[in-house]
């Protein structure tokens, strides 16, 4: 990357011309509605925010085995595939580009979020630590239940499907969701994956789960002909520093490296890393602190994403060293639904109120003002 390239240049992802390099970072809102359903007010917020170069949505689970927190919008019902063309069409009216992200918590659930109050599931029964978000406020998390070798197909086909309800809701792309503690990082990890089946022990094995997926996945979004290996509608996020969920790994620089390595087969869109600077998900002076998302420009051949409290200068100065092709915001893109604008000029960003995060009504989602309503 050169030195002339910023935020604001274009870039090519994929089949696609971006007009600028600022991503809307997945967020987690939980304002879908009854039956997990996206609605009208999440169509708003999402077309509000349509001048990013690429939006990826919140994260969206594949099943209902795969929720893990209240009101958190899925992808596996025909009323949520109605709901999302909503949102597809309101962005793309507006000139945006929106992947959606596809979602398994794991065992960051707990009985009353699953069906008919069963286990949450995961590579071994290991319960993380703290808290679950519950209908009945926080409660314990559990001890999960160990998933049989027999049933992991089952769940790499919650994916398949998961994708293939995106592209019929008529989404540019879809994100797997690799990272922050959930199902798929959880067989990445031996710190959570214990198994001694084709899924578990070696690197290989463990990352035998997100391959299964990412195959899965292309076959819906790939190219005629060369389905499982041409993905450059499909993204993968990781977390590679991430001890976020009580993520832990004996090598992670061995782990994280051969996964990278693995996904070049698949001619991904792109990978999203997200960095140790996010100060929450990482815990200093561990061999993680190399996974930088630069650290990877070696290993991964395609398109990298960059996350993790970036700001306007950081995000130019990461672009013109090399080491990403685009940076994702997330806090900012909550305050600003014109980031991209704001940056162009240099203007003043909307203070993001952590409040209003998760859950509420309109109130610190759509009601953010623009400079254009700020100046009026």
């Amino acid at each position: 990357m050169s030195a002339n390239v910023d935020l604001l240049s274009p870039v090519k992802l994929g089949p696609y011309e971006l007009p600028n390099r600022l991503v809307m970072a997945p967020l987690t809102r939980n304002r879908a509605s009854a039956g997990y359903v996206p609605g009208d007010l999440i169509a708003t917020y999402y077309a509000q925010r349509a001048s990013a170069g690429l939006i990826i949505s919140e994260a969206s689970q594949v099943s209902p085995q795969g929720l893990g927190y209240p009101s958190t919008p899925g992808i596996y019902s025909p009323e949520q595939v109605a709901g999302w063309r909503l949102i597809t069409d309101a962005v793309h009216a507006k000139g945006g580009r929106i992947f959606l992200q596809l979602w398994h918590v794991g065992r960051i659930s707990h009985p009353s979020l699953q069906p008919d109050g069963a286990l949450p599931v995961a590579p071994s029964a290991i319960a993380p630590t703290g808290q679950a978000s519950t209908y009945e406020g926080m409660q314990p998390f559990i001890t999960p239940r160990a998933l049989e070798t027999h049933e992991i197909p089952g769940i790499v086909e919650q994916y398949r499907q998961g994708a293939q309800n995106a592209l019929e809701a008529g989404f540019d792309g879809v994100e797997i969701h690799a990272a922050n503690g959930y199902l798929i990082d959880q067989f990445l990890r031996d710190g959570t994956n214990h198994r001694t089946d084709e899924y578990g022990g070696s690197i290989e094995n463990r990352a035998r789960f997100l391959l299964e997926v990412t195959a899965a996945v292309t076959s819906v979004w790939g190219g005629v002909g060369e389905a499982s290996r041409n993905g450059n509608r499909v993204g993968v996020r990781l977390s590679p520093s991430g001890s976020f969920n009580s993520m832990s790994d004996s090598d992670p620089v061995a782990t994280f490296t051969y996964a990278a390595q693995a996904l070049n087969q698949f001619n991904l869109a792109y990978l999203h890393i997200v960095e140790p600077r996010a100060d929450e998900n990482f815990t200093a002076d561990t061999p993680a602190s190399r996974l930088t998302t630069g650290y990877f420009r070696s290993i991964f051949k395609g398109t990298l994403i960059a996350a993790g409290g970036y700001d306007r200068e950081t995000g130019n100065a990461a672009l013109a060293n090399g080491e990403a092709d685009l940076v994702a915001y997330g806090r900012h893109f909550i305050a600003n639904p014109d980031l991209p604008e704001r940056f162009a000029l240099n203007a003043p960003l909307n203070p993001a109120d952590r409040s209003t995060f998760y859950g509420g009504d309109e109130r610190g989602y759509i009601d953010y003002p623009t400079l254009a309503l700020q100046s009026a």
